[in-house]
This record gives C-alpha cells, sequence and structure tokens, in this order.
C-alpha cells in the first residue's frame, strides 16, 4: 500500500498468463520537489516494479538505498519504506509467488526486495522512451510479450496452481491438509514444492493473504466490525487478528483504521491507496 496521490490503473493479463500473473499495473503522480517516503506493506503477492522518473530509494539500515530498474518486491513479512520525488511512474507485474522465481528461472528465496540480473531489465530503455512519450499501452504490451514468451518455455506445476487457487478463494484461511487436499497432494510433497518454488511454507503465504484481506477492509471500510472479521477470517478470536496485523504492519488494526479515516478525510478523489485485490 503506497498512500499518496497517484493514478493507478490495473490490467488483465492475456489468458497464457493467469497461472503465473494476477495482473499488470501503472501507476504515475508528481510526488513534489522534496523526497516523499511512502510505505509498502505485506501481502500475498510478488512483483517485478519497473520505476521511471526520479530515483526510487528503500530504507536500508537507517540510509537511503537506490534501487535500480527493474527490482523484485518479494514477499514481506514487515513493512518496507520507499521514497521518490517530483515525477514517478511505475509499470509492474503482480505474480503468484510460487511462480514469479520460475517465470524468471531465477532461484526462490525470502529476500523481501530483490536485485537480480536478468533478460527482463533489458526492457528499461525502450519502456523509458515509451513511458516518457505517454505511450503506456505499448509499454505494458511489451511487457506482456515478454511474459508470454517467457511463459512459453516454462511448465507451471498444477500442484501449485490448484493450491494457490484453493488458499486464495478461501482468502488464506485453509488449513496446509485441506490446501493439500485441494491440490491432490500429500502434505509433505506441497510443502516441499511449494517452498522450493516461494521461498515459503503454505502456512507463511496464507497468513499473508489473510492479513491482506484484513488491511483491505479497514482501509476501505475503516469502521468494520474487528470481531466480525476475525470470525469472517478464522482466526481465534479478535486477540489473535490483532496480534497478526501488527505483526506484519507493524501497528494495530485501530491505529491502522485511524489513519484509513483520517486519510480519506485529508485528500481529494484522486487518493489512491494502492490496494491490492
Amino acid at each position: 500500500m503506497l498512500p499518496f496521490n497517484m493514478q493507478h490503473q490495473e490490467f488483465d493479463p492475456p489468458e497464457a498468463l493467469r497461472d503465473i500473473i494476477k495482473c499488470f499495473w501503472y501507476n504515475s503522480g508528481e510526488l513534489g520537489t522534496e523526497p516523499t517516503d511512502f510505505e509498502v506493506l505485506p501481502d500475498g503477492y510478488a512483483e517485478i516494479i519497473f520505476h521511471f522518473g526520479s530515483a526510487c530509494n528503500i530504507a536500508h539500515q537507517g540510509k537511503w538505498q537506490p534501487l535500480p530498474s527493474p527490482f523484485i518486491m518479494g514477499l514481506l513479512n514487515q513493512p518496507v519504506v520507499l521514497n521518490s520525488k517530483n515525477r514517478l511512474q511505475i509499470i509492474a507485474i503482480r505474480c503468484y509467488p510460487w511462480t514469479v522465481f520460475d517465470l524468471l528461472g531465477l532461484s526462490s528465496g525470502k529476500d523481501s526486495v530483490r536485485i537480480f540480473e536478468h533478460p527482463i531489465a533489458r526492457l528499461q530503455p525502450a519502456l523509458n522512451e515509451l513511458v516518457q512519450a505517454n505511450k503506456i499501452a505499448e509499454a505494458l504490451d511489451l511487457v506482456k510479450q515478454f511474459c508470454l514468451q517467457a511463459r512459453s518455455h516454462i511448465a507451471v506445476d498444477s500442484m501449485l496452481f490448484k493450491a494457490g487457487v484453493a488458499m486464495r478463494e478461501a482468502n488464506g484461511t485453509l488449513p496446509v491438509s485441506e490446501v493439500a487436499a485441494a491440490a491432490h497432494a500429500t502434505i509433505r510433497t506441497l510443502e516441499r514444492n511449494f517452498k522450493q518454488s516461494s521461498g515459503y511454507t503454505v502456512k507463511d503465504v496464507s497468513g499473508l493473504i489473510r492479513f491482506e484481506q484484513v488491511r483491505n477492509q479497514l482501509w476501505l471500510q475503516p469502521d468494520s466490525n474487528l470481531a466480525g472479521l476475525a470470525h469472517e477470517l478464522g482466526y481465534t478470536d479478535q486477540s489473535h487478528l490483532s496480534r497478526e496485523f501488527k505483526r506484519y504492519s507493524g501497528t494495530t488494526p485501530a491505529a491502522f483504521a485511524r489513519k484509513a479515516r483520517k486519510a480519506k478525510q485529508a485528500v481529494n478523489s484522486n487518493f489512491v491507496a494502492f490496494i491490492q485485490d
């Protein structure tokens, strides 16, 4: 979630990519002449991020470090703080975490933000030229074509795809045994393959998916009943929800809801919170 004034658009992937990619998206905005900090909260996706304009920096051990374009925003277990200034534009590929490394032919890992060398980086000059010319549709087509070509060379594990669909449809509430059943696999086989592909366990990703649902709900409807949300999403009770929420966000659900409420009052209709569906 990047809570500042930006235009945000999402685009469905071609049919041949829907088992790997949730969507493509584009953001643009004027941040002002002074660096603007923005926080990215965890969710259940991994993203390949291209950025254009001013430098995009990440806070690391109390210092700002520039990020190359592209970089991978992997699964997060706590918020990450970035900053930029002036005009910032982003084209991104939102991937399922159990497919992103296969798509790129990279080994999986737990890097929250990953800098990597890959042929996809060669798209940057052409994308930059198209973005500067405001040819966003053409830039997105270029990224889609690269992904389609990469997709043709990999075999997506149908077991992981079935597991991922089950986890997403249940908003991360299924126990591992039921995810394995949906994938027609043993728990041991599923866990081994899942961790090999994503770097994380089924339980790890399910927890992030569930947190994502709470986060989205509170951002869109800050007055939501927490006890009701806890029951709906399979938490033991409201205290369990609050502990998990603070674990991933660094703040309590009540404090986050207050922040969402103030943001809605303070900004105009162009405000975008980058809520991921």
